[in-house]
């Protein structure tokens, strides 16, 4: 049985396929079509994925949308008529596009999928799951568990803004759901925009923002009262109530009312590339101990109404690791399993996976495993197609025909500095770059943050790293009883590899604080002394483990960093081609592409205008 899944229209947009229970092929549009969070039908990833199985789309089972657009409309309508007369302007803009496109979004589809070939409409059953259920199926089904609790939580769906589900063996059952206007996922993305970031994107951006603020200090407090004197309540269940006086998200064109904003916490919109004050940090970090608040009081009350040891986490804000490594430190459940591709782009998988076993009613397999397969889901290129793809550019190369002696070198390569684009086999599904569309560095270089953050990466330089670390060397680094292979997961580094902090640390400026050398692996320590973690497991990424690996042996460290392999506001790069040209217009060293090595030094004088700032809006 073949079933794909599709979400779209949004943001993320993503194809997925099933095919008979096991997940093929799933990507994101974004890294085809090389605009950052594509939201268009995705034409491209819909033909990859087909392609990946030799399939048609006369071969298909059934076509899913990742959510009921009807409904969506039905809660646009109602909200417009509940908040009249104002939003008059946001309805103007909004509903002409609905009547035009969204209302009759089942021509739009199969009008897409001719464009991908020709096919036998009748034969087609196409279907349509609610969103929440898309995302906790997306979870649970793959997570290999016979029962686990299930939370979701994201800005909105069609009316639900988070839910708690069970799921016993092919069932989902919805216990308990949280509704629009009311939203964590809005209210943080609400900070998002008024700390000068892009909403839908850039919230990864005020989680990495919050830890420079100052703990326990008077600003941080006041804000924290602030908001929740004037904003919201929090309720014992977790549920959050949204004073809709200070958001605008409903009815307007933007998050939030800006002057309301501005004379509550003292300080206007901060615009995107403006300089980032202690204030805005402290703002950051203050809702950030509040969404973890929040999320830590929703787990308990999942765990109330169902007394299951496992929990499976998805929708966006899963994507919010430092809430999620509390709530496993918390221990309310033996293990979680969170999507790594948690938001609208995963509702593609749990869209088809919902079909096929509860439409379909077929039994899982895998049960034990983690079937997401590493989320090494997308394409991957011979080494004929990476040397067609790179004559164009009259690369220069070398061609390694042995696994250990191209690894040993490359790890030389980052003892002694330098920065070395990874690319290997499958492209990862979701967010984060796992060790297969990767830039590398030494952890162990104080200069590698800065390095990486400022000429290759291009964006601001508070952003933290990743460590990728040996699955079977993390608790030696880390404060972390448990595998993080998706890069989900914070913990503290332990006191061991710390070097002691200056008595006046917290008072410091902001940037002087940054380069504080706080550990022997400075360039994934971040500021509060945690890293974001990637345990790297040699059953599902062999040749990176092993790359990891020669690195230890030569340094007696198992650890590197790992940030994707793109430039700011870029997608990740998908084709050898996408990975010579990032290579090319910026200041990396090497790049690896399967078994072949360039040198940054070697290659032709690169002829194309590199204007990143003005190609790439910030995200």
């Amino acid at each position: 049985m073949k079933i794909l899944g599709v979400s779209a229209f949004y943001h993320d947009s993503a194809a997925a396929l099933i095919v008979d229970g096991h997940i093929e092929a799933a990507a994101q549009e974004e890294r085809f079509t090389r605009v950052k969070q594509d939201a268009g039908f995705p034409v491209n990833a819909i033909r990859y994925c087909l392609d990946e199985a030799s399939a048609t789309i006369d071969q298909l089972d059934a076509v899913v949308f990742y959510d009921k657009p009807m409904l969506k409309f039905e809660r646009l309508l109602e909200t417009y008529y509940g908040f009249a007369p104002r939003g008059l302007a946001s309805f103007v803009t909004a509903i002409p596009v609905w009547l035009r496109e969204k209302v009759f979004l089942k021509k739009i589809i199969y009008d897409k999928l001719k464009e991908i070939s020709d096919f036998d409409k009748r034969k087609l059953n196409l279907m349509f799951t609610e969103h929440h259920l898309s995302h906790a199926a997306s979870a649970f089904y793959p997570s290999g568990f016979e029962n686990s609790a299930i939370l979701t939580i994201d800005g909105v769906g069609e009316w639900a803004t988070a839910s708690i589900c069970k799921g016993e063996g092919t069932r989902i059952e919805i216990l308990k759901e949280m509704k629009f206007p009311h939203s964590l996922g809005l209210l943080y993305s609400a900070f998002t925009y008024f700390l000068g970031f892009r909403v839908n994107s850039g919230e990864y951006k005020l989680m990495g923002l919050a830890p420079y603020g100052i703990p326990q200090s008077a600003e941080v407090e006041k804000y924290i009262a602030l908001i929740k004197e004037n904003l919201l309540s929090i309720k014992p269940d977790g549920s959050v109530w949204l004073n809709q006086k200070f958001f605008s998200y409903s009815t307007g064109l933007r998050m939030v009312p800006d002057k309301k904003w501005a004379k509550l916490f003292g300080f206007t919109r901060r615009l995107p590339e403006e300089k980032i004050e202690q204030h805005h940090c402290n703002l950051a970090y203050a809702i950030q101990l509040i969404t973890e608040e929040i999320m830590l009081a929703m787990a308990a009350h999942v765990k109330e109404l169902t007394n299951a040891d496992q929990l499976c986490l998805a929708g966006g804000v899963a994507l919010n690791c430092v809430a999620s490594g509390k709530l496993l430190a918390k221990g309310l459940f033996k293990d979680i399993y969170i999507q790594p591709a948690a938001g609208d782009a995963g509702g593609a998988v749990g869209a088809a996976l919902a079909a096929y076993h509860i439409f379909y009613s077929n039994e899982r397999t895998g049960l034990g495993n983690d079937n997401m397969k590493g989320s090494f889901l997308g394409p991957s290129f011979t080494n004929k197609e990476v040397s067609k793809a790179v004559a164009k550019y009259n690369a220069v190369y070398s061609l390694f025909g042995d696994d250990d002696e191209l690894t040993e070198k490359v790890a030389h390569l980052l003892d002694e500095g330098n920065v070395v684009g990874w690319f290997q086999g499958r492209m990862e599904f979701g967010p984060r770059a796992l060790g297969n569309r990767s830039i590398l560095g030494d952890a162990r270089n104080r200069d590698m943050q800065k390095k990486l953050n400022l000429k290759i990466k291009y964006r601001e330089s508070f952003r933290p790293f990743a460590p990728s670390v040996l699955a079977e060397d993390n608790q030696n680094f880390f404060e972390l009883d448990a595998d993080s292979p998706y890069m989900l997961l914070i913990a503290r580094v332990k006191d061991k590899h710390l070097k002691n902090l200056p008595d006046n640390y917290f008072s410091l400026p902001l940037m002087e604080r940054l380069y504080t050398e706080r550990s022997n692996i400075p360039a994934v320590t971040h500021i509060d002394l945690s890293a974001r973690i990637q345990t790297v497991h040699k059953e599902t990424n062999a040749r990176y483990w092993q790359l990891i690996d020669a690195f230890k042996k030569l340094t007696g460290y198992g650890i590197i960093v790992n940030t994707s392999f793109n430039v700011r506001g870029e997608p990740i790069v998908c084709s050898p081609e996408d990975a010579y040209r990032c290579f090319m217009r910026t200041e990396m060293d090497y790049l690896v592409i399967n078994d072949f090595l360039f040198a940054k030094t070697e290659q032709p004088q690169w002829g194309e205008k590199d204007n990143w700032r003005e190609e790439f809006k910030p995200d």
